[in-house]
């Protein structure tokens, strides 16, 4: 047997293999798992180049996978004003106004991320609050579910957005009782701001992109589905190109699959894009639909009204055009994945995507991967029976339910026993992958399981966890992390377990998360990430 590059040893390993489910030494040799061993110390003999760590008894997990990331967005972001550490509206403007006097005088000031539904107010910024804050820059700043935005009266003033074009909005532009603007925008009506903000360069966004691989291995990220946001097709083309860069000079240091927007269908089919396209570290995905938004700006399709504005919210593309979308995407060999957070835009899709199982040849060629469903937020118990029969994956955010549990206890109240129904989903059979919709939420897998596992905010409200009975495992909440994904994506082989012959993608935790208290799951550190077989963090 070749000599091992890398050993770990003295670990308590958690393969999630079958067939060994537990070791105490890995042995990794080039990009690959050499050897795994329930010695303590590894069998295999080291050469002289040969690094052996022991790692005292450490807790050692295959790399996560984050299955629905919005990668640009959260690179970039992180240089804006973080109203995700936004206590109240007032620490928001506090935070804006701190940022208005560090900027250049002519530059736009942008924040993401803030709550207010947890917020002692329990409003929404508006247009006059942001003048106050800044009243000579343009702001623009992004609720937490990214549906929805608020800009002050200058970003709406370059933008040229008036109260004729909040009239022609279908109410995506609110005005409020006097005919004025809020400053409120929903949905694709942000992008009409955005669109005035300067782009940066490609430059910029590839050192952006390349520098941010830090701060995912920190977390123990080794791979994730970048996924693209409706109405910026020029910033994924920014983000497509950066991530064929970042290959092609060999600094991509994650397992990347990357979509595209579903309103580059057509393109993309004409050229011959099929999904699947690329190598171990960057592939082509899914093509990426909308048909509902989101319950925080109220836009969510549902089957009953909302308790506050009595509305059942927005379908953004009609069943029968997704079903015509989905089938032309299937002939040039691409797959879909569709947004889906209201119960009503998830019965509709599940039943669409039984008539395309049903007129699909059986000679057809296979898709690279299975069509999904994104976020599954709010589904009932006979859809969930309906899905299963379907053998697609869907993906869920456990670190979103605990920043939506106020705000869907106040707009949908007794419906909410249907919302982020983990349990109910695993036992129908339906593959389960975990995500964070990064920068929607913090990107911190622990911070996902600890979430999954106990429904509980990170200080234990409410307290048993909110509808416990969709409470999981810790295994399971892993293997939504890690080996379901690997699967999902038709590369089970190769990933989502120590296993030898796998790649070496690992990660050593400073506390053993199977001997704790659930509720301090999100406070354990990534010690150290292993990545292709190289050490790429180390704590």
């Amino acid at each position: 047997m070749p000599l091992p590059e890398l050993i770990l040893d003295n670990a308590r390993i958690r393969t999630m293999d079958p067939d060994m489910p537990w070791a105490a030494s890995v042995a990794v040799r080039g990009r690959t798992v050499l050897d795994v061993s329930p010695e303590v110390r590894s069998p295999l003999s080291g050469g002289p180049h040969t690094r052996r760590i022991d790692l005292g008894g450490r807790l050692v997990l295959p790399g996560f996978w984050d299955s629905h990331f919005h990668y640009y967005q959260w690179a970039m972001g992180r240089r804006g004003v973080p109203l995700n550490m936004a206590q109240s509206l007032d620490h928001c403007l506090f935070l804006l106004r701190a940022q208005n006097q560090t900027e250049t005088p002519d530059g736009w000031i942008q924040g993401q991320g803030f709550n207010e539904s947890d917020w002692p107010e329990n409003r929404l910024p508006l247009r006059q609050d942001l003048d106050q804050a800044c009243p000579d820059r343009p702001v623009l700043i992004w609720r937490c579910d990214l549906h929805l935005a608020v800009a002050n009266s200058r970003a709406l003033e370059l933008a040229c957005v008036g109260p004729d074009t909040a009239k022609n909005s279908n109410g995506l532009i609110e005005l409020d009782p006097r005919g004025e603007l809020t400053g409120v925008l929903r949905e694709e009506a942000v992008n009409c701001v955005k669109s005035s903000i300067p782009e940066p360069s490609f430059v910029r966004v590839l050192q952006v992109m390349h520098e941010a691989q830090a701060g995912l291995h920190a977390l123990g990220l080794t791979g994730i589905h970048d996924v693209r946001l409706a109405g910026n097709i020029s910033e994924s083309a920014l983000t497509f190109r950066a991530w064929q860069a970042l290959r092609q000079e060999r600094s991509l240091l994650l397992r990347c699959w990357t979509s595209l927007p579903g309103e580059n269908r057509a393109a993309a089919a004409e050229i011959g894009l099929r999904t699947g396209l690329g190598d171990e570290y960057l592939r082509l995905g899914h093509l990426k639909y909308f048909m509902d938004g989101g319950m925080g700006a109220r836009t969510a399709w549902m089957l009953e009204p909302y308790l506050d504005t009595k509305t059942t919210g927005l379908c953004v593309l009609s069943p029968d055009e997704m079903l015509r979308e989905a089938q032309a995407a299937e002939e040039a060999g691409l797959s879909v994945m569709v947004h889906a957070i209201g119960d009503r835009t998830n019965r509709e899709l599940i039943t669409l995507f039984q008539k395309l199982q049903e007129q699909r040849l059986p000679d057809a060629p296979p898709l690279a991967l299975e069509h999904r469903i994104e976020h599954v937020q709010v589904i009932r118990q006979e859809d969930i029976r309906r899905l299963a029969g379907l053998n697609m994956p869907v993906t869920a955010q456990p670190p979103n339910m605990i920043l939506d549990i106020n705000m869907i206890d106040q707009c949908a109240g007794a419906v909410g026993r249907h919302a982020y129904a983990f349990r109910s989903i695993l036992d129908a059979g339906v593959p389960l992958l975990f995500s964070s919709d990064c920068p929607v939420c913090d990107p911190t897998p622990l911070a996902g399981i600890q979430a999954a596992v106990t429904r509980a905010r990170m200080d234990g409200t409410p307290w048993g966890g909110w509808h416990p009975e969709q409470k999981i495992s810790l295994d399971e909440a892993l293997a939504a992390y890690t080996i379901s994904p690997a699967r999902a994506y038709g590369l089970g082989h190769l990933h989502g377990s120590v296993t030898p012959g796998k790649f070496a993608d690992m990660i050593v935790l400073d506390q053993d998360i199977f001997n704790v208290d659930p509720s301090s799951i999100a406070d354990t550190q990534v010690s150290m990430t292993v990545f292709d077989g190289r050490i790429v963090h180390q704590a």
